[in-house]
C-alpha cells in the first residue's frame, strides 16, 4: 500500500519540489490549499492530475482535524507560513498566527487524530537571526530579528515540546536559504534574476536593490526537500541544520547573475533605501555536518549553477 503525505504549502516553492519528489517515489500525495479569492496553482500546475487538494487553513483549527481525518497521511510537511521577513514587520501579528500559533494548531490536529502521524516542521536560519556563532548548528543559540524570526523559533519548540510530551515523531529542518526557479519574484535571488533577464531582453535599465554586503548561505530548494523526506525516514525524530555551509554576499549574487548574460553589475545596480530592513541579518552561514553524517544528506547544486539556472529560467519565461 503507498504511503500517503499530507502537504501544508504545497502550493509554494518547497511545497512542489516535495510533491515532485513525493510522487517519484510512489506516494499519495495530498495538498492543504487555502481557499483565496485568487487561487494559485502555477507551481504544481504539472502535477495538479496526480494530487489530491484539500481545503484547509492553518488559522483554523477544525479544517486542519478535517484534512488528517480526510487525507488518513503517514506524514505531513508543514510548509505553510507567512514567509517573506519584510511583509513580517508590516504584519507582524498575522505572520504570528500562521507562522507560529499555526504549528500548534496542526500539531494539536495531529495529537487528537492520529499519533503515529510523522511531523515535518519548516524552521528556518532567520531563527539565527543576530548570529551567536559562525557557522551555525542544531546548538548555536537563537537571536531573531524580524517578526518572522521570532515566530519561526516558537514553531521550532512547539514541534520539540510534542515531541518530548506526546512521543509524537517530529523534526524540524532548520533550513538555510534555499532558492529556484520557483522562488517567489519578492526574495532577493529571484528579484535579481528575473532584473537580470528583463535588462537582457531590454524590457528594464535598471534593478534597485538594498544591502548588498549581507551574506547568506544560498542552496537549491530541490536538494533541501530530499532532506526533509530523510529526517522522516529516521527511527529517531531530531532537528537537523540544512545548509551549504558556504556563504556568498548578495553582491556576488548580482554579479554572478549578470556576467552570466555578458553584462556589468555596475552599470545596471541601483542602491535603493526602501529595500533595507529595519534590523538586519548579516551572515548566515549553516553547518550542516549532523545532516551529512545522520541522514547521508548532502547538497548537489552549487550556488553559481543555481543562479544560472534561475536566470536562465527568468530569460526563458520573458523571452
Amino acid at each position: 500500500m503507498a504511503k500517503r503525505a499530507l502537504i501544508t504549502g504545497i502550493t509554494g516553492q518547497d511545497g512542489s519540489y516535495l510533491a515532485e519528489l513525493l510522487l517519484a517515489k510512489g506516494y499519495d500525495v495530498w495538498g492543504v490549499v487555502r481557499r483565496s479569492s485568487s487561487e494559485n496553482y502555477e507551481r504544481i500546475e504539472h502535477l495538479r492530475d496526480r494530487l489530491h487538494l484539500v481545503q484547509a487553513d492553518l488559522l483554523d483549527q477544525p479544517s486542519l482535524t478535517t484534512a488528517l481525518t480526510e487525507s488518513e497521511p503517514d506524514e505531513v510537511y508543514n510548509l505553510a507560513a507567512q514567509s517573506f521577513v519584510p511583509t513580517s514587520w508590516t504584519q507582524p501579528v498575522l505572520t504570528a498566527e500562521f507562522t507560529a500559533v499555526g504549528v500548534t494548531r496542526l500539531l494539536e490536529a495531529i495529537r487528537q487524530v492520529d499519533r503515529t502521524i510523522r511531523f515535518y516542521q519548516a524552521s528556518s536560519s532567520e531563527m539565527f537571526g543576530k548570529v551567536l556563532e559562525v557557522p551555525q548548528s542544531e546548538v548555536t543559540p537563537f537571536y531573531p530579528r524580524s517578526p518572522y524570526g521570532v515566530a519561526k523559533v516558537y514553531g521550532h519548540f512547539i514541534t520539540v515540546n510534542y515531541r518530548e510530551s506526546y512521543d509524537i515523531h517530529c523534526s524540524s529542518g532548520i533550513l538555510f536559504n534555499h532558492e529556484s526557479p520557483r522562488r517567489g519574484l519578492e526574495f532577493v535571488t529571484r528579484k535579481v534574476s528575473d532584473g537580470v533577464a528583463r535588462i537582457k531582453l531590454g524590457l528594464a535599465g535598471d534593478l534597485p536593490m538594498g544591502n548588498l554586503d549581507s551574506k547568506r548561505d544560498w542552496g537549491f530548494a530541490g536538494d533541501y526537500v530530499e532532506a526533509m523526506w530523510m529526517m522522516l525516514q529516521q527511527d529517531e525524530p531530531d532537528d537537523y541544520v540544512v545548509a551549504t555551509g558556504e556563504t556568498h554576499t548578495v553582491e556576488r549574487l548580482v554579479e554572478v547573475a549578470f556576467s552570466h548574460v555578458g553584462l556589468d553589475w555596475k552599470d545596471h545596480v541601483t542602491l535603493d533605501p526602501r529595500f533595507v530592513r529595519p534590523a538586519e541579518v548579516d551572515l548566515l552561514i549553516g553547518d550542516p555536518a549532523k545532516a551529512a553524517a545522520k541522514l547521508g544528506w548532502t547538497p548537489t547544486v552549487k550556488f553559481e549553477q543555481l543562479v544560472q539556472m534561475m536566470v536562465d529560467a527568468d530569460l526563458e519565461r520573458l523571452g
